[in-house]
């Protein structure tokens, strides 16, 4: 199990830090707060139930389709060149194909990369953010850019699985 508090201080808030400089506003406290949210929604993080979909190809924490992280490098970084570096550096040692077998196996092994192209898959939409704490907020967000319209989850799936201690 991963604590949600764990989680947030000690994998999203440092890797979106790391972030800032090349993608700006990348560490805003709303960002920390949606992607705790995704984590705990689309792998159920208080048990860490999920680090592949069941019946489908969502990988690690955020469930990142390999589709979806293929369309990350292929359409987004491959046009800004600062952005793409630091993203390879955060690929794990060995990996340097970004759209391997390798590079999708890191979104389950390495959670600071999983972080990143999950922040990247909302950075690259353009939407208000909702005040601090407001979770049902965050959900929308979640489902208009993250899940879509095409995904099962619902806002209020969102809100049930976030962890609200933490808030």
């Amino acid at each position: 199990m991963i604590k949600p508090e764990h989680l947030r201080d000690l994998v999203i808030t440092p890797t979106l830090q790391l972030m800032d400089e090349a993608f700006p506003g990348a560490g805003n406290p709303r960002a920390i707060e949606l992607l705790l949210g995704i984590a705990a929604h689309e792998s159920t993080i208080a048990g860490v139930t999920y680090l592949k979909q069941q019946g489908g190809p969502a990988l690690g924490i955020y469930q990142v389709e390999p589709a979806t992280h293929d369309d990350v490098w292929i359409n987004y970084l491959e046009f800004r060149p600062a952005r793409r570096e630091l993203m390879q550096s955060l690929l794990p040692a060995g990996v340097s194909d970004p759209l391997s077998t390798a590079a999708h196996d890191a979104l389950i092994t390495s959670l600071s990369y999983a972080t990143a192209i999950a922040r990247i898959v909302i950075y690259r939409s353009s939407f208000d953010w909702p005040a601090a704490g407001d979770v049902a907020g965050l959900g929308a967000i979640w489902k208009t850019h993250y899940n879509t319209g095409l995904g099962a989850g619902t806002v209020d799936q969102f809100v049930d699985h976030y962890p609200l201690e933490i808030a």
